[in-house]
């Protein structure tokens, strides 16, 4: 059957079939059909059946003809099914429509019952770049279904300075229901703080919701005023959700305040706040405050997540016991203890470690490496100037079958970074991973070998074929590793006219 039969046999069945045949004909007719078919389409549009309605916005959006279709598809859009208004929503964006009567009913959808069009007019209404109904947009920041929120969320921010979508997230932040406050909050313009003070700070222990409460601490926080402050403690005192006093802590907790000590030591032993509190502790930094970290760091109940954020707080305050206190730590069967006390040594590697420290840690950590693949870079930091790790990486090089950790310990082997009496017959280690599989590995490889003839003042032996192996890298699929080869073929050239 060619395209006119078929264009002809759905005329005749949006006219004599049943409602399914009318349905599927007015969707084919709008597929096969040209523009001279859209007022078909139109009568069909009104047809007293829905399945054969939601036929006709499918069909309207596959005709492709924008021309004089805002009223119809935005009548569509106000149908009494939900189906109807979903299917017309999409064809109104596929054709682009952007007449008034269109926005206005994408407006009206962003309150329909059905979270699928409120999607679609959210979607709709970006592609647009208008807000559309700017107080249910800004409402649909509270929505029940995270896709519908997330949308709405960016969309009111994308236009936070339009004055009604501002009024209203003013409104919403001290008026709004359920969540709706919670990212007005978070969003609120710094001009209105002042205003709306009061309110906020009786909200800041009345309010029934946690959301809220945690979304006024993290917007209180960047007032600068002493009396704030105050209020922001007195609530910390008084609040007894985990959740809430972990966003204080956390929020509060970089301040330094000695009245974090009271609160943070009442809810170390809490699984939500204990982290936060750890690390507030770590801030507070006195007596008070290193006792009770030295008491998580030697207990063995103490959870793994306040202990991972106790280690990291230790190792920040560069305590004299912090290296013989976190060192045990890289043993602990959970991961993320492991990952708190390598960053915890992290910090205290900037100012470098004491002579009688630097063997344990070099030896712990090199130990760790392989095992513990994921923290790879923190702990190559760590390493990086300890000469008493290199007899250690030499073999693990060898060993270890991550790409990851071969190339970090051949970058702790390079010359730049090695200083103990075996780096200079590091060379054959080098040469012999420009065959590695993996590309990083051939790029810390030729690092090495370029820092080792710049270090040496020396051509390595068999210099020719070497040469012949750094040319064939610099045709590599990476940028990084060409760049590399050449580097590494311009340290020989100056070695050899030096």
């Amino acid at each position: 059957m060619t395209a006119g039969h078929q264009i002809a046999f759905f005329l005749r069945e949006l006219e004599t079939g049943d409602t399914w045949r009318r349905a599927a004909a007015a969707k084919g007719l709008g597929k096969l059909g040209a523009a001279e078919h859209a007022a078909v389409l139109v009568r069909a549009a009104a047809d007293p059946a829905p399945e054969v309605r939601e036929g006709a916005a499918v069909g309207l959006g596959r005709l492709g003809v924008s021309t004089a279709m805002a009223e119809t598809l935005s009548a569509l859009m106000d149908d009494d099914d939900p189906w109807v208004r979903r299917k017309a929503s999409l064809a109104s964006l596929r054709l682009g429509l952007r007449d008034r009567e269109v926005v206005h009913a994408y407006g009206r959808l962003l309150g329909d019952p059905d979270h699928h069009l409120r999607i679609n007019a959210l979607d709709a209404l970006r592609e647009l770049g208008v807000p559309g109904d700017g107080p249910a947009l800004v409402r649909l920041m509270g929505d029940p279904v995270p896709g519908v929120q997330g949308r709405a969320h960016a969309m009111v921010w994308e236009f936070r300075q339009a004055p009604d979508i501002e009024a209203e997230v003013v409104r919403t932040a001290q008026w709004g229901e359920e969540d709706a406050p919670v990212r007005a909050l978070w969003m609120l313009p710094d001009q209105h703080v002042d205003r709306l003070l009061p309110s906020l700070l009786r909200d800041l222990t009345g309010d029934p919701s946690p959301e809220v409460r945690c979304a006024l601490v993290f917007r209180l926080k960047r007032v600068d005023r002493r009396e704030v402050q105050d209020a922001l403690f007195a609530a910390l005192e008084a609040e007894r959700d985990p959740n809430v006093v972990s966003q204080f802590l956390f929020l509060l907790g970089r301040s330094g305040d000695e009245r974090l000590l009271g609160p943070a030591s009442r809810w170390l032993n809490d699984e939500r706040a204990g982290p936060s509190a750890a690390a507030a502790l770590g801030s507070v930094g006195n007596k008070a405050a290193t006792r009770l970290l030295r008491a998580l760091l030697t207990d063995r109940t103490t959870a793994a997540p306040t202990l991972r954020a106790a280690a990291m707080a230790y190792g920040e305050m560069g305590r004299w016991d912090a290296v013989w206190l976190l060192l045990p730590l890289l043993d602990h069967a959970a991961p993320n203890v492991y990952e708190g006390a390598v960053r915890g040594l992290d910090a205290m590697a900037g100012t470098g470690f004491r002579p009688w420290e630097r063997g344990a840690v070099a030896r712990a950590l090199v130990a760790g490496l392989d095992a513990n693949r994921t923290l790879v870079g923190v702990a190559e930091r760590v390493l990086a100037g300890l000469a008493e790790a290199l007899p250690g990486l030499r073999e693990l090089v060898d060993r270890t079958t991550s790409p990851m950790v071969r190339a970090a310990a051949l970058s702790l082997l390079d010359p730049h970074n090695a200083t103990d009496a075996g780096t200079p017959h590091d060379l054959p280690l080098f040469v012999r991973h420009l065959d590695d599989d993996d590309w990083g590995v051939r790029q810390a490889a030729m690092a090495g070998i370029a820092h080792w003839v710049e270090e040496t003042g020396t051509l390595p032996p068999g210099e020719e074929q070497l040469r012949d192996r750094l040319a064939a890298l610099e045709s590599a699929p990476f940028a990084s590793v060409r760049e590399a080869a050449a580097e590494t073929l311009r340290a020989l050239d100056g070695c050899r006219s030096s």
